[in-house]
């Protein structure tokens, strides 16, 4: 059975049309699925009114124990359940969820030798259990990157891995296809056109040019670890797009791609 995986950012939230459109889209869909939202913009904007300064390390966020509470409030609070009322209101069954609810994710604090992350988590597992029995009951999952260590601490993790490892996961007993919906229409060049297709010597070629650069590494690099894992198929793709299957950027390994090219 296919069962697509979509991740969404924060800034799609923050657009009240584009939001309502996808969700239309959404409602449509119907095979199984499950959503992963990030929403940084959101918290970005709340630590600043708090006085809060913001520290971010290659697109990756620094989460000391005052950002750990900010984004616990934005991210499992007001843009999870705001997704999750906008879908009902669609007639899709969505649960809003982050990883300490039914112990769905659980994460490992960051270790750095040189770099303090705080309270962020690096995804140790995904109950496979818990996401089988709510898609079962056609119920759409709606996580939140906040998710907990087995010891009662929270910790902030990274959405695209959330994504990544869910697909993973997931794809144990799917055909999957993990998606990243942003606000471009995929990888772009530096004249704006979409790369239909990227492996990772193209990858690594655009990182040193700069081409590549800041949040979308890490987003690229859960891409290609999905992928490598076996995840059916990974795309980068515009909201609008998430209905159309040759939209966007492909991610594809270097043997797939000298398929492609005979």
């Amino acid at each position: 059975m296919e069962c697509k995986v979509i991740k969404i950012g924060g800034a799609l939230i923050e657009d009240g049309e584009l939001l309502n459109r996808l969700c239309r889209k959404f409602a449509s869909m119907s095979s199984p699925f499950v959503i992963v939202h990030g929403g940084g913009t959101f918290a970005g904007q709340l630590s600043e009114r708090l006085g809060i300064p913001r520290k971010m390390i290659d697109g990756r966020r620094v989460t000391d124990r005052e950002t750990l509470e900010v984004t616990v409030m934005v991210y499992s609070g007001w843009i999870n359940k705001t997704l999750v009322a906008r879908l009902q209101a669609l007639g899709v069954n969505a649960c809003g969820l982050s990883g300490c609810d039914l112990n769905l994710v659980q994460a490992d604090r960051r270790e750095g030798q040189s770099i303090d992350w705080g309270y962020v988590g690096d995804v140790r597992l995904v109950r496979m259990g818990t996401l089988e029995l709510l898609l079962q009951a056609r119920v759409v999952p709606v996580i939140s990157p906040i998710t907990h260590d087995g010891k009662g601490v929270l910790l902030n993790s990274n959405a695209d891995g959330i994504a990544a490892a869910v697909a993973e996961t997931l794809g144990m007993c799917y055909d999957v296809e993990l998606i990243y919906c942003f606000d471009k229409k995929g990888v772009l060049t530096d004249e704006g056109s979409v790369i239909p297709c990227l492996t990772p010597s193209l990858y690594e070629k655009y990182k040193q040019s700069g081409m590549i650069h800041s949040g979308m590494i890490p987003k690229l690099d859960n891409a290609f670890k999905s992928v490598s894992n076996g995840v059916q198929a990974v795309r980068l793709i515009h909201p609008d797009d998430l209905d159309q299957p040759d939209a966007g950027t492909r991610i594809i390994l270097e043997k797939q791609w000298m398929r492609v090219e005979q």
